[in-house]
């Protein structure tokens, strides 16, 4: 009887939760129209790669976006169809000029943001096509958006966050686990075969095939999980 592998020990483990506590809140942006918030708090999440701004709503109420380069506790942040083209400000990409660089970009209107909502990312407005806005994605690639679905104006904060090297074994563990992971992760050809299905041999190599079905029992639920095709591509099919 072998051991109980990782992906077992996750679901019950308390060493892959993550303490609530660095959880400030969900980014969302705000569904009111026409209105003028401020920022009255910029928070650190160990969560995120981009810090968060706490904004108050004329009501009252208050809400988490995600920081935008040039913005401070105390600036206005204007939400609409007729915004100024400032840092912070979110209107439809609709309203928003041809070379505008914007982050948390929605994918459906009222979605709250989808796209670029990663430290020191950005999208662009590309063209307009009927009802449709391309916008260049991070990656480059390019996507068409109803015009019609929100975005935040600027490049988003914590631009060169990851571009320190971790220098320790502690940095990567505090790191992982601010996201509930663990840290040193260990290969499954590493192991015994006793910790594991892919373990064991006399070189570090999965012997056999690592293909397995849906319905696989958890204790060998690893590798390739019903994957649609296996084996070396054969030249492109037409």
């Amino acid at each position: 009887m072998g051991k109980r592998i990782r992906a077992q020990r996750k679901g019950s483990s308390p060493r892959y939760r993550v303490s609530g506590h660095r959880f400030p809140g969900k980014n969302f942006m705000p569904r009111v129209k026409d209105e003028v918030c401020e920022v009255t708090e910029l928070i650190h999440s160990p969560i995120h790669t981009a810090p968060l701004a706490r904004v108050k709503l004329p009501d009252g109420e208050t809400t988490l976006v995600v920081a935008t380069e040039g913005i401070a506790i105390g600036s206005k942040i204007a939400i609409g169809d007729n915004v100024s083209l400032r840092p912070g400000n979110i209107t439809e990409l609709g309203n928003i000029p041809e070379g505008t660089a914007v982050n948390n970009v929605e994918l459906r209107p009222g979605d709250g943001g989808k796209i670029a909502r990663s430290g020191g990312n950005s999208c662009f407005v590309e063209s307009r096509l009927g009802d449709k806005v391309r916008v260049q994605l991070p990656s480059g690639s390019t996507k068409l958006i109803p015009a019609n679905c929100r975005a935040t104006i600027g490049v988003l904060a914590g631009h060169g966050r990851g571009d320190m090297p971790l220098r320790t074994a502690g940095a990567a563990h505090y790191k992982a686990k601010a996201r509930g992971k663990a840290y040193p992760r260990v290969s499954g050809v590493a192991m015994n075969p006793v910790d594991h299905p892919h373990g064991g041999g006399n070189h570090q190599a999965v012997h056999g095939p690592n293909s397995v079905a849906r319905g696989t029992p958890p204790g060998a639920k690893v590798g390739l999980i019903a994957p649609s095709r296996t084996g070396r591509g054969r030249g492109k099919k037409i």
